[in-house]
């Protein structure tokens, strides 16, 4: 290569390096700007000046530069959070009667709230003037004039953290909010982690300010506000310390509310009333001081005493028809949406007649306590403490034509005790499965008019039997023969063990299995016919209620939809039924019943109790007195009563279903009367009215399993 290119080549390189070196040069001038111009401002200052100048506006640069980098980056980390999350909060499912109201118990309180949190969402203008003063004076007092941030809480909070070396206070109700709407604070945290907490939510906050109005922001922290135990919101908050709304709070109660809420468990007036007291005569005096109530005003309240409504007017009792409620629900939704409530669920319950039935049940119960015989606990002398042993009872109230629930008593007191015996009971039905093996035998041919023998049972005549076993009738006399209808109407045991017997073991088991009961419950074991196996309250009526229906049996359902907060609709329900058993034979049973009514075993529901409309039924006593049932219908209702002790034990002598669950029964029925639920004629004059092609009728499925009773189709499908 020639020599003069060579150096043009040099030449280029160098070149180049010096483009290289210029633009490196730029960029170290750029960053460092700041500091030359700190270095040119300084540099004819005294020499004494110079240097702590130099030095001190040098730091200020560094941390301005530093402090932006983090506003930057906290701002990029805040922009992430969702704040459609401060509106959306998890509420209480609602639970409404089916004529969509909510649905309360016989005190005329709120049965309570189900999955999702305990709280109920309420707009700005739901909640008293004085709670949103006193919370403002309490927690934020300039709240309405400052931004997102309170520069001058934040100086107090910077002067405690340098003279303290805490990270507390000066939060804004805006950056409350975001803490509370995303859960920002931490249990134990450390102090850079308190540190990341404070600049986040302060950058949350500054968006919160820019998209919601103040009172939208007062709105959703009110509805987000932790009350103590599982209270959240001021609605629940306001319904459980003082029996009433947010809207009515007396000056006095929102003051107590509000002070409460920095230590609700410490200060709560449930417990500790006099330090209640105090944080409320505290919020008085803040806002006396900042302008929002006069001093002679709060002097008033200050000089009253505070009080809190008692217990059974204050707190929401539980509720049996409830545990039905949750177990179809989570039967129906995905466990995510149950636990996400906020849910409107439309029941099939009738508030009058559940009222009723609960009253009834009270009234009942407590006038056999009394009785000269009962030796056992009383609920008025129950001291509260472990589980109470006082006489208890259960009733299910279906309506015939749909299977829906319209009311269901699972004890006395739900609050007291939590077992539910209409749906969890499981005590001997006794007699009152005696129409499902007469409805066996009736399927397999035998007429009710056949005679059959009434004699004591004799050593190995009954198949599968001890030969020891020898049930007894109840009144301890015995016949040659008497009519398969006499039988069943006195509840004769040994003539019905004798129609049982005709029927077949298996065939009356069956005939349980399709009506609805648990077959798995019940032993294959002659004394099955007389119902020495269990059953709730629910099933028996659910099972009874095939008889008015001509053979047909209607699922129970408890819940008629569902729908989202939106309204919209997640599910639907209606009657779903099957036909468990041919017409003929069923209404041959229900005649045999409406007879029992009038001349048998129940016959005091028409000559001492004085209910003359059709119904049909049938009493049911268990050995020594340890169980006292009834189920019976009308054109309109089955209903199923059980009475008993919780640990088994003789009630009282001679108690009787017919004693102690049938008055329960007609007090019932005849409040249902003038509720609608009219009893017309039952059943058809004779059997041969009831045609194959009546249009009600379903078909007969023979192998229907247990999966497909509780899962049949409804009509339409």
């Amino acid at each position: 290569m020639p020599a003069r290119k060579k150096v043009r080549n040099k030449n280029a390189k160098k070149e180049g390096a010096k483009k290289k070196g210029s633009i490196a040069f730029k960029a170290r001038h750029f960053f460092l700007s700041p500091f030359y111009a700190i270095w040119w401002i300084t540099k004819k200052m005294p020499i004494s000046l110079k240097w702590p100048s130099r030095l001190g506006l040098s730091a200020g640069v560094v941390a301005s530069s530093l402090a932006i980098f983090v506003s930057i980056t906290y701002y990029i980390i805040a922009s992430t959070y969702d704040l459609d999350e401060v509106v959306t909060m998890s509420a209480r499912t609602e639970i409404l009667d089916r004529n969509g109201n909510i649905l309360k118990n016989s005190k005329g309180q709120e049965v309570g709230y189900l999955h999702g949190k305990n709280r109920r969402i309420v707009s700005y203008d739901q909640v008293s003037p004085y709670f949103v003063n006193a919370l403002i004076a309490r927690e934020d007092a300039r709240f309405r004039e400052h931004g997102a941030v309170d520069l001058r809480a934040f100086g107090r909070v910077a002067f405690r953290f340098i003279t303290r070396g805490k990270l507390e206070g000066g939060g804004t109700i805006s950056m409350q909010l975001a803490r509370n709407s995303y859960r920002l604070k931490k249990r134990g945290e450390s102090f850079p982690r308190g540190v990341h907490r404070k600049i986040l939510e302060t950058l949350i906050a500054v968006r919160i300010e820019s998209r919601f109005s103040k009172n939208e922001i007062l709105q959703h922290y009110m509805n987000r506000i932790f009350w103590g135990g599982s209270i959240q919101g001021i609605e629940v908050a306001s319904k459980t310390y003082f029996n009433k709304r947010a809207k009515d709070l007396t000056l006095s109660e929102a003051a107590v509310l509000a002070g409460i809420i920095r230590a609700p468990n410490a200060f709560s007036p449930l417990r500790f009333l006099d330090k209640a007291q105090v944080e409320r005569d505290t919020v008085l005096h803040r806002m006396e001081h900042y302008g929002f109530i006069e001093k002679s005003v709060g002097d008033e309240i200050r000089a009253t005493k505070l009080t809190i409504p008692a217990a059974a007017d204050r707190l929401i009792q539980g509720s049996y028809a409830l545990d039905a409620i949750r177990r179809d629900l989570e039967r129906i939704l995905e466990e995510e949406n149950i636990r996400d409530g906020g849910l409107i669920i439309t029941t099939t319950l009738d508030p009058d007649l559940q009222e009723l039935t609960e009253k009834t049940v009270e009234k009942r119960l407590r006038h056999v306590e009394n009785y000269p015989g009962y030796r056992h606990q009383k609920r008025s002398t129950w001291n509260g403490q472990g589980d109470p042993q006082y006489l208890q009872g259960a009733v299910v109230v279906i309506e015939n034509n749909t299977g829906a629930v319209l009311a269901l008593v699972g004890g006395r007191n739900a609050s007291e005790s939590q077992y539910n015996r209409a749906l969890q009971g499981g005590r001997p039905v006794g007699s009152i499965f005696k129409p499902f093996i007469y409805l066996a035998a009736f399927k397999n041919g035998l007429s009710p008019r056949a005679s059959i023998n009434d004699a004591p049972i004799r050593p190995g005549e009954i198949t599968g039997a001890p030969r020891s076993w020898s049930p007894r009738n109840s009144d301890q006399k015995y016949y040659r023969s008497v009519s398969v209808f006499r039988a069943l109407t006195d509840s004769r045991n040994t003539s019905s063990i004798r129609v049982a017997e005709k029927a077949g073991l298996d065939n009356v088991i069956e005939v349980a299995r399709v009506s609805g009961f648990n077959v798995d419950k019940i032993d294959r074991v002659p004394s099955s016919y007389l119902g020495s196996w269990g059953a709730p309250a629910e099933t028996v009526a659910s099972a009874y209620s095939i008889f008015p229906n001509g053979g047909q049996r209607f699922r129970p359902y408890y819940i008629q939809s569902i729908k989202d907060r939106k309204g919209n609709i997640l599910w639907e329900n209606g009657p779903i039924a099957y036909r468990a058993t041919e017409a003929g034979p069923a209404w041959d049973v229900s005649r045999i019943l409406e007879q029992t009514n009038e001349i048998g075993t129940g016959r005091a529901i028409r000559h001492k109790f004085g209910f003359r409309k059709p119904s049909a039924g049938k009493t049911g006593t268990t050995n020594d007195y340890k169980d006292a049932w009834y189920a019976g219908y009308t054109s309109s209702l089955s209903c199923a009563v059980w009475v008993g002790l919780d640990t088994p034990a003789p009630i009282l002598k001679g108690g009787y279903g017919s004693t102690l669950a049938l008055p329960i029964w007609v007090d019932i029925m005849k409040s249902a009367d003038p509720l609608g639920y009219k009893s017309a004629a039952i059943s058809p004059a004779t059997a041969e009215l009831v045609t194959p092609d009546t249009p009600d009728q379903l078909p007969l499925n023979p192998n229907l399993r247990q999966d497909e009773i509780q899962d049949a189709l409804p009509f339409d499908q």
